[in-house]
């Protein structure tokens, strides 16, 4: 542990998802604990009895939780359908936490609730240095984009521009638009993505089975693994929800940030995407993305006013005439110069690249 070798003071440290046992032996020998919190971990008896005595505050590790809410790290796919192949969906640790929010015996158990905050905020943490002085780009749109179809290949098309231009590309991290674009992300050479776009169209859709749904996903993923499919740098995102259970994560983001709040995920997802954000068709939860992303401009939160191009002309002024509203928003605004309303993703992407 860094604080130990460096001979710093521990009062007042936060010492998240630690094997404490590994240095009991030096916290044993210091006093200085008076305000150091621990949350989850490895703690022997005698240790907590030692740091408690000293001031320190123990939050307990939660063994019963579905995941581990003291961590570090954003998720990898492995991790959320871990066990997939062998024992069904129900059984991943993405189906047994959305049951553990659902479960009406917990849901507004207070401890579970601490519990749930805790996971989220490691999560945003993980996120902030995940995405540090990266130029990240968000892409939204229609979760009902079926593979297989020109709208899900114009997606995984503009996914792998942006990356090949160096961005990372962060989607809500669930299906249609949003894997489409990160299948693209993750692509790291054009080879691959003909093959995959192929290989995902046997499944077009979740609601022909989750399990069947993610399993051809990881498939593609695994097969790529060995190959010259790289592991690094960092090009596709995923930051999806547990609100909506009904709505699987994508396994095309290299890192997925999952969180249990829709709200703080919603308003992480638009505030990472730094250098700016490009919206393909899509619903009610799309629409209520770009508005919230309009209060952002328009208010210029973070001293930021990035790109917000909405994709398909059509659709964004007739169908749902949202581009009008925009346009009025931000009338003799800072905003207006970076409102764009294009119909085709080879045009939203010259407007970010350049």
């Amino acid at each position: 542990m860094a604080l130990l070798t460096a001979g710093a003071a521990l009062g007042g440290s936060r010492l998240k998802g630690l094997a404490l046992t590994q240095v009991e032996e030096q916290l044993l020998a210091r006093d200085d604990l008076e305000g150091l919190i621990v949350l989850g971990g490895t703690v022997s008896p005698a240790l907590d009895r030692h740091l408690r005595h000293r001031g320190a505050i123990i939050f307990p590790a939660a063994p019963d939780a579905p995941v581990r809410p003291y961590r570090g790290s954003l998720y990898t796919a492995d991790e959320l359908y871990d066990g997939l192949a062998e024992h069904g969906y129900e059984q991943t640790t993405d189906a047994r936490a959305y049951r553990w929010l659902q479960d009406a015996t917990v849901r507004h158990d207070a401890y579970v609730t601490i519990l749930r905050a805790i996971h989220d905020d490691a999560m945003s943490d993980a996120l902030v240095d995940t995405v540090s002085e990266r130029k990240v780009v968000g892409v939204m749109g229609g979760h009902a984009l079926a593979r297989g179809s020109a709208g899900f290949r114009d997606a995984a098309r503009l996914g792998f521009g942006f990356a090949e231009a160096g961005y990372v590309v962060a989607t809500g991290g669930g299906p249609g638009a949003m894997e489409a674009a990160n299948l693209g992300a993750w692509c790291r050479s054009a080879d691959l993505l003909e093959p995959a776009l192929e290989q995902l169209a046997t499944v077009p859709h979740f609601d022909q089975g989750l399990g069947a749904w993610a399993q051809v996903a990881l498939d593609v993923v695994h097969a790529a693994q060995g190959t010259d499919q790289a592991p690094s740098p960092l090009r596709s995102l995923g930051i999806p929800t547990r609100h909506y259970g009904h709505e699987p994560p994508n396994v095309f983001g290299d890192l997925i940030a999952k969180f249990f709040s829709n709200a703080l995920r919603e308003d992480l997802l638009l505030h990472h995407s730094t250098s700016g954000l490009v919206v393909l068709p899509g619903a009610a939860g799309t629409v209520q993305e770009i508005f919230q992303m309009a209060t952002r401009l328009y208010y210029e939160v973070d001293y930021r006013v990035p790109p917000l191009v909405l994709v398909d002309r059509r659709h964004w002024t007739e169908h749902l005439p949202v581009f009008p509203l925009l346009e009025a928003l931000g009338r003799d605004r800072a905003m207006a110069a970076q409102l764009h309303l294009v119909d085709t993703v080879e045009e939203a992407a010259s407007l970010l690249i350049g």
